[in-house]
């Protein structure tokens, strides 16, 4: 199927490069991508998402917008406060990109309902602080064969990293006893922290669909806004690992 006039010209910027084209902008169109979670991460991973035309996007959020989410959380503004933030999220990306089609789940992301969720889509992005969410994915990952592109940030500080069932470790393998969760009042985080590490969670997401560069298989992109570096800590599959070992 050909792109439309109006296609042509929207996402003219990117079928410029000639690793997208119009080949891989239709690859885009066939992708439907679930975004667990809808505030700092999951703001700048769907807009981006959106905007770069994939064909289905899925949202999971059971929380409402408050005051202090909106130093990072750029779906939402003043007018969204006490607002469920999938329906604050779906007025926005709605009007950004019409023709995306928009799965909202207003709910809470839990071993009952996940499964049912995520069998419709073919790509998992963590875009949540909660530990037990990202464990959940890690695993919904392996079971449903597709990949689940992580993120996390605290401070000044993110960290990205990208797992693919069969050709590398999980998330569990890199975490081990430990990873950025959220507290009683929260992660402590600078907006722009947020915006690029889910920047770079959405640029992961589209080169897997395009089917093109290296993804953080294997390995973690850590992001620190203090000395404005990236470093890369290497990570090795353990045959014991519940979810991905030998076993």
């Amino acid at each position: 199927m050909e792109l439309k006039k109006e296609q042509r010209e929207r996402y003219a910027r990117q079928i410029a490069i000639d690793e997208v084209g119009q080949d891989g902008q239709k690859r885009l169109a066939r992708a439907r991508v679930l975004v667990v979670g809808g505030g700092g991460l999951g703001s700048p991973v769907a807009y981006y998402l959106v905007a770069a035309g994939i064909g289905c996007l899925g949202l999971v959020d059971d929380d409402v917008v408050s005051l202090s989410n909106l130093n990072r959380q750029i779906l939402h503004n003043s007018h969204d406060l006490g607002r469920p933030k999938v329906e604050s999220a779906r007025e926005k990306l709605g009007k950004l990109n019409p023709e995306v089609e928009l799965r909202i789940y207003q709910e809470r992301f839990t071993p009952v309902n996940a499964g049912e969720i995520v069998r419709h889509f073919d790509c998992l992005v963590d875009a949540t602080d909660n530990l037990e969410t990202r464990q959940l994915l890690n695993q919904l990952s392996f079971e449903h064969k597709i990949p689940f592109f992580h993120g996390g940030v605290s401070h000044f500080y993110g960290q990205v990293m990208t797992v693919i069932p069969g050709q590398g470790p999980c998330w569990q393998c890199f975490v081990g006893g430990g990873a950025m969760e959220s507290g009683s009042g929260g992660i402590p985080v600078l907006g722009p922290v947020a915006g690029a590490v889910g920047s770079l969670q959405a640029l992961q997401v589209l080169k897997y669909c395009l089917g093109i560069g290296d993804l953080l298989v294997g390995k973690v992109l850590v992001f620190d806004g203090i000395t404005l570096s990236l470093d890369e800590v290497t990570v090795a599959r353990d045959p014991s690992c519940p979810i991905c070992g030998d076993h």
